[in-house]
């Protein structure tokens, strides 16, 4: 939505309101912060942590947040040391996460008796994710104008109705968030396909979807090629569209330790990043009384979208080192025997003139050749990324050029040298691990048939984008989303909310309240779930679940504070009573019978998974 627009579009039963206000006044502009982290990080991570939590169990996540026998944390996806950790293992965005899950305060049916979703829809992102924890079941009918309480099995079984009648499995969605655990991710994607469809958009259709298509066409694997250990062990060190003390703090930690052990760091941002320019780190006192330590050793303020150019120009300056220094700058024998297309892609590059890299890049080209003789006599070399590579049209020959820079010199495969995608969800790469995508492979989907013996669907489905093209046009009648917010974090709000509310059904599996919540298909039911923070018993044990790193490491995942209600499940054991439901009786509108007799082993493990879970 424009910031300088006011409105507010009606819907079919709510309102997408910006809350512009009337004027906005007094607005004060503050210098840029010369240092990252330190002790008001501390103050503020006490503030939110008492505030939401209050001492005893804010002290509890505390001491169990990225524990091996902890919890993993519920912000972002930046890995956990292998062997000693701190004590707190986080940081301050990771202790407003666990604050906001792990609040006292709670949304009961007596809220939603009080507030119609008109009235909610009025109300601010922030007021009302301030109100709480879901703590039951509710739906919202054909016509009414509040949610009602109601119960689980009737939840699922005003799903399964819902889906039952679809005229084809495909207009039906199944969004993920980033947030949702291994196991989850696994039986909702499982679930999709039993049911006849590959619409499994998620968000990684919308952060590193380029990231994953160029490492697939490059090196083979759409993931990071580096440890923590590599990270910190490099001898240069490209951070490039990336805010690493705003969005993954804990970074910051593995940069000072690369610094230490004498890394070089190349920031490349058209915005400086304070938390490359002096960072102190919040869990060494002596540290924090001092000045801090300088990390980047170079800061290039790269023109928006000239990145493509600038690494151009990188790889020019370390072939012209090669010219003169013949033979040792370039890993030849790495480049025979892992590489193809070497001569044209060198051709291109010394086809293209300096006066065009600087034109485009907004760098000179004494600084660019600085940088690349420094890539150039480096012994290992890691490039790290976020989404200021990713978002743009050319987002995937972004992340193919810093791969091409790294291959000259062999930095791919071996010790303290790699890519290393920096994403943001704390599980969104477990995620695509588990086949939440909409097009996975068909080595993936033969071995899914074969092990739950069922014909996987084998066209594509909708991502992201097709899935609000399909939502306008009346292609798609039911919208399920397991975590996240679909209509705030897709592009274009009103065209988002109009696709809505044509579905017939949205469901929407969630531990807050949020505006998604309040633009609704004709019925619209939340299922409330515990958080990563919360211990789930079963009558075998406590349970745990798994989630993937953003190196790609799987850890396990267990909760220690008790559920805020006696009514929550855990993601697994909601999918599973969905699935359950649904198809119990047929898998799908237009599945043979023969199909659905096939699928009954399946349905089978299903009820076996329910019992496990309670």
């Amino acid at each position: 939505m424009a910031a300088n627009k006011k409105y507010k579009p009606s819907y079919r039963h709510g309102l997408v309101s910006d809350r512009i206000p009337e004027a906005i006044e007094g607005l004060k502009t503050t210098r840029i912060p010369k240092v990252a982290t330190g002790i008001p990080a501390i103050v503020h991570s006490l503030g939110y942590g008492l505030s939401e939590m209050g001492p005893v169990r804010m002290t509890r996540a505390w001491l169990a947040v990225n524990q091996k026998n902890g919890f993993d944390c519920p912000s972002c996806a930046w890995a956990d040391p292998d062997d000693d950790r701190h004590p707190f293992e986080f940081c301050e965005n990771g202790a407003k996460a666990m604050a906001d899950e792990a609040t006292t305060q709670r949304v009961t049916p007596e809220f939603f008796a009080r507030y119609s979703v008109a009235e909610l829809s009025q109300k601010s992102d922030y007021w009302l994710n301030k109100q709480g924890r879901l703590t039951c079941p509710v739906i919202l009918r054909p016509g009414y104008s509040h949610y009602q309480a109601i119960s689980w099995d009737d939840a699922f079984q005003t799903i399964a109705k819902e889906l039952k009648q679809l005229s084809s499995p495909d207009e039906a969605v199944f969004y993920t968030s980033g947030k949702a655990t291994n196991e989850a991710a696994f039986l909702y994607q499982l679930f999709a396909r039993l049911y006849g469809t590959n619409n499994l958009p998620d968000c990684s259709n919308m952060c590193h979807e380029s990231s994953g298509w160029a490492l697939q066409q490059t090196i083979g694997v759409g993931k990071s090629t580096v440890t923590l250990k590599d990270l910190e062990h490099a001898d240069l060190i490209f951070s490039i569209g990336q805010n690493p003390g705003t969005n993954h703090p804990r970074m910051l930690t593995s940069l000072l330790a690369a610094k230490r052990n004498g890394a070089t760091i190349i920031d490349i941002n058209p915005l400086p990043e304070v938390g490359l320019l002096r960072f102190k780190h919040p869990q060494e006192p002596m540290h924090l009384l001092g000045n801090g330590t300088r990390l980047s050793d170079r800061l290039l303020q790269v023109r928006i979208n000239g990145d493509v150019a600038l690494l151009k120009g990188i790889i020019k300056a370390v072939l012209e080192a090669e010219d003169r220094w013949p033979g040792a700058m370039l890993d030849w024998d790495f480049i025979r025997t892992y590489t193809s297309g070497f001569e044209e892609f060198v051709e291109q590059i010394r086809a293209t003139e300096w006066r065009q890299i600087e034109e485009q890049s907004g760098i000179a080209r004494e600084q660019i050749v600085e940088v690349g003789e420094m890539a150039a006599s480096a012994r290992s070399t890691v490039i790290c990324w976020a989404m200021g590579l990713t978002q743009h049209r050319n987002g995937v020959e972004n992340i193919r050029e810093l791969v091409n820079l790294l291959l000259l010199r062999g930095n791919i495969g071996r010790a303290n040298a790699g890519v290393l995608c920096v994403r943001g969800h704390s599980n969104v790469q477990g995620d695509r691990t588990m086949g939440i995508w909409e097009q996975m492979d068909e080595g993936f989907l033969n071995r899914l048939g074969s092990e739950f013996k069922f014909e996987p669907p084998r066209h594509n489905g909708y991502d992201t984008v097709e899935t609000i093209g399909a939502m306008q046009k009346g292609k798609v009648k039911a919208f399920i989303s397991l975590g996240g917010n679909f209509l705030s974090a897709t592009p274009d709000t009103d065209v988002v909310a109009r696709g809505l509310s044509r579905c017939d059904l949205t469901a929407f599996i969630a531990t807050k309240l949020n505006r998604g919540h309040l633009v609704t298909g004709e019925t619209s039911v939340i299922l409330p779930c515990l958080g990563r923070t919360e211990v789930d018993v079963q009558a075998s044990r406590p349970q745990f679940t798994t989630v993937e790193d953003t190196l790609g490491v799987v850890s396990s995942s267990r909760g220690v504070l008790a559920p805020v209600s006696e009514n929550l499940k855990s993601e697994v054991a909601i999918i599973a009573g969905v699935a359950e439901a649904t198809m119990r009786s047929t898998l799908s509108p237009r599945m043979s019978s023969e199909a659905t007799s096939a699928a009954r082993l399946p349905l089978d493990w299903l009820s076996l998974l329910m019992i496990w879970t309670g």
